[in-house]
């Protein structure tokens, strides 16, 4: 039998166990593959498929037993992998692996990277929309450097892998053990382009929350900030969640009756774990369809209320906020967010904040 003949079939039984799921490493599958064929790949490593030869064969197993169907599933995925990314958005998720490149095969799992400095605060989130998960911790030793991952298993539809990373490593670039090559990576808004592109026929979901309690999602977006340290010189009180508990706190001690004032107060902030070059827009992106429109326009503009108040606000800015009927609110909002800056003062919990606004839902019902 010849070398390249060998080859083949080695990668070929090995893409089998793969496809079946009675093997999910490379380095077992052709291995185990090798030694059913009677060949020792202890001899000649070399002869060994390339991991790109053997997801090649999976590949092509996919389009032979699966058919049309195998694009509706794909589609299907793809649309779970959107809604758990949006509900898990203040972790930067990026999507990666067969579902993303569209190489999908029988049991595969939906690859998400998630970036947080705080797996417990990942999780904690994953407590609130009521997930079956667990974490696993794999101790991988290459080039002589052991490194730690950390993997959580979650359970819905579909099953998830989502795999931690530290916070500094969002813009990284990871390379694919198959191909040597940086691997492709979609973040939501690609997600959707990917969709709408390949999948025209889609209806893909507006409604951010896709059926989920918004205050479940609020709670989601404010733990992150507790680990986002801020510039001592302008907020000494510390991490972005002190700050904005203790502008709720204000907010509803001052402004008790008005709860739209009290939301923004406590959210006006989320951004700051999603995009801290731009938290306006980034945490707007993340609370849309959960917000009314005076909440959208006071976290807004809270920035250029403080350009407003310094006096560096441009004159046609100036005019359009001077003109809006929630000027006053919006400066309100303004003298609530600087005075929430100090050092030791008792907030509540995240709980306790949302269930507080929670509670004026409630009484709006009732009456």
């Amino acid at each position: 039998m010849s070398n390249s003949k060998l080859r083949r079939q080695i990668a070929r039984l090995a893409a089998q166990m793969m496809y079946e799921r009675s093997e999910t490493e490379y380095f077992t599958a052709k291995r185990k593959a090798a030694s059913q064929l009677g060949f020792n790949p202890k001899q000649q490593p070399q002869e060994l498929p390339a991991n790109r030869e053997i997801r090649e064969e999976v590949q092509a197993l996919a389009r032979m037993y699966e058919g049309d169907q195998r694009r509706t599933n794909l589609l299907e995925m793809r649309l779970a992998g959107l809604r758990i990314m949006r509900l898990l958005e203040s972790f930067q998720p990026r999507m990666i692996g067969s579902v993303m490149t569209g190489y999908v095969r029988k049991g595969s799992d939906i690859d998400i990277h998630v970036f947080t400095d705080s797996v417990s605060s990942l999780c904690e989130v994953l407590d609130r929309f009521g997930f079956e998960y667990s974490v696993e911790r794999k101790r991988i030793i290459k080039h002589a450097e052991e490194r730690i991952f950390t993997h959580i298993h979650l359970r819905d539809r579909f099953t998830f892998e989502l795999t931690v990373y530290p916070r500094d490593k969002v813009g990284y670039r990871f390379k694919s053990s198959i191909t040597g090559k940086s691997i492709e990576r979609a973040s939501i808004s690609k997600l959707i382009e990917l969709i709408k592109r390949e999948h025209p026929e889609a209806d893909i979901p507006d409604d951010e929350l896709d059926g989920i309690d918004r205050y479940l999602l609020w709670s989601a977006l404010l733990k992150p900030l507790e680990d986002v340290k801020q510039d001592a010189r302008w907020h000494p009180e510390g991490d972005a969640l002190y700050h904005s508990l203790q502008a709720f706190e204000i907010a509803r001690n001052e402004c008790g009756y008005d709860a739209e004032l009290i939301t923004a107060a406590l959210l006006h902030d989320v951004g700051k774990a999603i995009d801290p070059r731009d938290h306006v827009n980034a945490g707007l992106e993340a609370l849309e369809g959960t917000l009314t429109a005076r909440e959208t326009y006071l976290i807004a503009h809270h920035m250029e209320a403080l350009e407003y108040a310094q006096g560096t606000l441009g004159h046609r800015a100036k005019q359009r906020m001077c003109d809006s009927p929630w000027f006053d609110d919006l400066m309100t909002l303004r003298d609530i967010d600087n005075r929430a800056r100090r050092r030791g003062v008792e907030v509540c919990s995240i709980d306790e904040a949302i269930d507080y606004l929670r509670d004026f839902d409630a009484y709006d019902a009732w009456n």
